[in-house]
């Protein structure tokens, strides 16, 4: 894995993903499209792949406290719904591109529970819907969205807890949504 200097602050990329993944001995799938900014677009680009299609939020709330809600592709969120499971402090909001990239190492649209490889310093926290365990594999962006890879839902449990990043599971069933 390449180490980032702290002068640059280069993320580390799908090239380094792969590599963290290999040494943990989890196994992926990993398909080519063209660029997908929106769910709309991955529904268009990515063909067929089983598994659990997700969309990722990258919120904050006022306090500057940082998450990460990976749920189902066509599951509406209601944030105020929401705000009281994470423990947010006021309103919710959207992480802006630039904390994106300082914290996830990733532009919007290839927002992805693998970009936790670039959140050294441990400020993002993880949120995961329940529901996505209930595919074999989980399909996401390998920090670039022109590709997605597939990985089983217990082999991204592992890859976030070997970056000392356990996620939150919520069922999001009982959360509601109108987002």
């Amino acid at each position: 894995m390449t180490e980032e200097s702290p002068e640059t602050k280069t993320p580390l990329n799908d090239q380094d993903l792969f590599t963290a993944l290999t040494a943990l001995g989890i196994e992926t799938r990993t398909v080519d499209h063209e660029a997908a900014f929106t769910v709309e677009q991955a529904q268009a680009h990515r063909g067929m792949l089983e598994g659990a299609h997700i969309k990722n939020l990258f919120l904050r709330d006022k306090k500057k406290t940082i998450w990460l809600v990976t749920v189902l592709e066509d599951r509406a969120i209601d944030l105020k719904a929401l705000r009281p499971h994470l423990g947010a402090k006021g309103n919710l909001s959207f992480g802006s591109p630039d904390l994106l990239m300082d914290r996830l190492g990733v532009i919007p649209g290839a927002v992805t529970p693998f970009g936790i490889l670039n959140d050294h310093d441990g400020l993002v926290q993880v949120v995961l819907d329940k529901a996505i365990f209930d595919e074999p594999f989980v399909n996401a962006h390998p920090l670039r969205n022109d590709q997605t890879t597939q990985i089983k839902p217990d082999d991204l449990i592992q890859f976030l807890e070997d970056r000392n990043h356990a996620p939150l599971i919520l069922d999001f069933d009982q959360i509601g949504g109108d987002t």
